[in-house]
């Protein structure tokens, strides 16, 4: 299969997102370094965490500068959860933060419907089921799939992003991963 960096930054599912990998038959590494990442056949940027020191690690290590590089350069990218946020231009998390602005687009804090958004819905139009654990939801002219109104994916050049852990959504979350490595 693929070389994966799962993009380290601190916190986020790393573990998860690898064991999901390794059941792929996928090799993977954790890794900030920028030309471990910028060097690999696919790049995740997984989920869970705080945007503020996210972002905060990414840039002192070089690794948010890494990915834009990787981006302009047509190499592809997952971001899983608030990995795709980052990916944006601003999130209103933490009392605002400056995301990587792979693409346009910002990030608000949820107030309608469940919050946080816990539990398996239904993505459209892709027709599956997955798992959502979130509070904070993506605005971007980039949507490619929704979810109860959500905007839960988007995709722009090299980046897809996906506000769903694929990496916790049984069998369709394995074969949407499936499909991602075949991108690279």
């Amino acid at each position: 299969m693929s070389d994966v960096v799962v993009v380290d930054y601190g916190a986020g599912n790393t573990r998860s997102v690898r064991a999901a990998l390794a059941h792929l038959g996928a090799t993977s590494v954790v890794s900030s370094d920028p030309f471990t990442i910028k060097g690999s056949a696919q790049v995740v940027l997984p989920g869970v965490g705080s945007a503020r020191s996210a972002m905060a690690h990414l840039n002192t290590t070089g690794a948010a500068r890494a990915i834009r590089e990787r981006f302009d350069d047509g190499g592809p990218i997952l971001g899983i959860c608030l990995g795709m946020q980052l990916a944006l231009e601003t999130s209103e998390e933490d009392g605002g933060v400056e995301g990587i602005g792979l693409l346009a687009g910002s990030v608000y804090r949820m107030s309608e419907g469940r919050v946080p958004r816990l539990g398996w819905a239904q993505v459209d139009p892709w027709g599956e089921a997955y798992y959502f654990a979130h509070s904070y939801a993506a605005q971007s002219n980039d949507s490619v799939a929704t979810s109860d109104g959500v905007i839960v994916a988007i995709e722009r050049g090299s980046f897809l992003g996906v506000q769903f852990h694929p990496e916790k959504s049984a069998a369709a979350g394995l074969a949407f991963l499936e499909q991602c490595l075949s991108r690279a």
